[in-house]
């Protein structure tokens, strides 16, 4: 089949069965149970090796107007907004030693975000800062939070390197008290919660691993002081080193290729190739995108949410391979793009992705010469069932004579490891260091892993309170029997490739309910009508993606092959739309989640 032409009937029933056989070599009956957690006897690979030494300091016991649980991009932006709303004691709460969140822990060699900086980076306009890169390396992003922070003042109420341990709604006072890992017992009026959706690092079960007698360590927790080197590379430490890498997702295509340049040799460990497209990372100027007028970067990110959420714009003003492929993104982001006749949308669907897919193979085929390892490099699924990846580098990485890519599909997966190294299809592969580039455990960090109990009116926990009907929100942002709780995140409202701009409007919301409730001396608390209605408008319009992701490769995106079913999870008009209705119903409806206070704030 070439890229030149839509693939016929007979080409699309080839493909289905190709994908259907990669797909069942790679499925595993223990499903996401194949992976643990990086706690008890592996609670290392979580170590903070940033912080330094956590100094000493005495448990607060006062009081704060918005303690904000997480110090990622959407603690940092709900500071913020709150700031721009008046709100003067405000603290936020990070397990990190800094603020940055994923970006904080994520330092590995060769990191970038994946998404335009010129969108990605949250408060451009306000910060007055302009994106180096096309790309931003993970420094630079990193930096950027910090700029934020010290702009909005937001360090001089943090806490870090402490953990929030409880939240417990006190009646008689009608605030939250808010216990850490670090003693902490305080006060606030209203909480939010932003503890993000990549904080967990998580490891394969890989039988025998901790028999291993070599160096290990997971890549949001990179080991500068065993490789040596930056997030630049220099790694001069693995120059005499046989280093195995286990993940070839979006992690892996940025680091294997600088691994591939410092260390003596490099095994590269793959279930499953990534679809890697070109990225064409490069310098940017002010001038390149129009930073010279004021909104500049609202413009652009409003444009870029629009493309990638089907809604259409007479001009790309980023032009890369997220809008390029945007109608593929469907299957991921609800939208207005699936209308009219269903079947003969999904034939067009079809061929559009096996176009697609086909257009990645004949790339691995021009730039990898090993046709045996090109033939592994290939993916054979459809777009939307991983992640995409971008890079101008990782496939060439392949070429090297000190790369050798080790596919574990037939296995589904490393077999086991022992003293000296990795075994896979029966043969042992020596290794002095192996690297984790294994991702997080999504979804599973703060309230809802269970980690961070939150206790309502009466005791109520709340993760018993929606145990049995699943969760109950408004909007995706509270919840009736949990005053002054704002959550934020991506349960029950809209999301994005680009998570930042929904968590900015998120915040925007969030800061908005704060500062109502201020001037009406009440609390935010929806009633139970209020979330039957949004409850049963996600569902109404929920769209049919569940066969879809029963058919595709093992990953997160389907719970490791186990599916990914329908339900009231997301708002199902996409990212646009949903910033339109919270716009609308704070104008119109927001004093319908305010009620009266029964006490006089302290």
């Amino acid at each position: 089949m070439t890229t030149s032409q839509a693939p016929s009937p007979e080409e699309l029933a080839e493909l289905r069965e190709r994908y259907r056989l990669e797909r069942e070599r790679r499925v595993r009956p223990d499903g996401a149970r194949q992976y643990r957690g990086a706690e008890a006897e592996f609670g290392y690979y979580a170590a903070d090796p940033y912080a330094g030494q956590t100094p000493e300091r005495e448990p607060l016991r006062d009081t704060v107007d918005v303690a904000v649980v997480g110090g990622g991009f959407g603690g940092i932006l709900a500071g913020a907004r709150l700031r721009r709303q008046g709100v003067e004691r405000i603290r936020i709460v990070e397990k990190g030693g800094d603020f940055g969140g994923t970006w904080y822990w994520n330092r590995y060699p060769g990191v970038h975000c994946d998404i335009e900086s010129h969108v990605y980076l949250p408060l451009l306009d306000e910060t007055g800062y302009v994106p180096r890169w096309k790309y931003a390396p993970g420094e630079e992003i990193r930096r950027h939070a910090m700029r934020i922070a010290e702009q909005y003042d937001l360090y001089s109420g943090a806490l870090f390197s402490t953990a929030v341990t409880s939240l417990t709604w006190d009646e008689a006072s009608e605030v939250w008290i808010v216990a850490t890992d670090r003693g902490d017992e305080f006060r606030a009026a209203y909480v939010i919660t932003a503890t993000g959706t990549l904080s967990e690092p998580k490891l394969p079960g890989i039988p025998g691993i901790e028999d291993f007698r070599g160096h290990t360590f997971h890549t949001s927790r990179w080991d500068y002081a065993y490789t040596g080197g930056t997030p630049e590379g220099g790694m001069t430490g693995l120059a005499d080193k046989r280093v195995g890498i286990v993940g070839t997702g979006a992690t892996g295509v940025q680091v294997i290729p600088m691994l591939a340049e410092d260390a003596h040799h490099l095994h590269v460990f793959q279930r499953t190739p990534s679809t890697v497209d070109v990225r064409a990372n490069r310098r940017t100027t002010g001038r390149d995108v129009g930073a010279d007028r004021d909104g500049w970067a609202r413009e652009r990110r409003e444009n870029f949410l629009r493309i990638v959420s089907g809604e259409g714009a007479e001009q790309d003003l980023v032009a890369d391979g997220w809008t390029s492929s945007a109608v593929l993104l469907e299957k991921l982001l609800p939208s207005f793009r699936r209308q009219g006749d269903r079947e003969a949308f999904e034939a067009a669907y079809e061929i559009a992705d096996a176009a697609k897919m086909n257009e990645i193979r004949a790339r691995v085929e021009a730039t990898v010469t090993d046709p045996d390892a090109a033939e592994k490099l290939k993916p054979w699924y459809r777009y939307a069932c991983k992640r995409p990846t971008f890079s101008d580098t990782y496939y060439q990485a392949f070429d090297r004579d000190n790369v050798t890519l080790v596919d574990t599909a037939d296995t589904h997966g490393i077999e086991r490891m022992t003293e000296r190294g990795v075994v896979v299809g029966g043969t042992e592969y020596g290794l002095d260091c192996l690297v984790f580039a294994t991702g997080f455990s999504v979804g599973v960090s703060g309230v809802f892993s269970g980690k961070l109990p939150v206790h309502g009116r009466g005791g109520v926990q709340l993760l018993h309170a929606w145990a049995q009907h699943g969760p109950r929100t408004l909007h995706g942002f509270t919840a009736d029997g949990f005053p002054n709780l704002i959550q934020m995140g991506s349960l029950q409202n809209a999301s994005s490739v680009n998570f930042t701009h929904v968590l900015d409007e998120q915040a925007v919301h969030a800061a908005a309910l704060v500062a109502a409730a201020e001037a009406a001396g009440a609390l935010i608390e929806p009633a139970r009508e209020a979330e039957d209605a949004w409850i049963a408008a996600l569902a109404e319009g929920a769209p049919d993606h569940e066969w879809f992701h029963a058919e595709c490769t093992p990953g997160y995106y389907n719970r490791e092959g186990l599916g990914r079913p329908n339900g009231p999870t997301a708002y199902p008009h996409g990212a646009v739309a949903f910033h339109d209705l919270l716009r609308r119903w704070r104008e119109e409806s927001l004093h319908e989640v305010l009620r009266p206070r029964t006490t006089a704030r302290t």
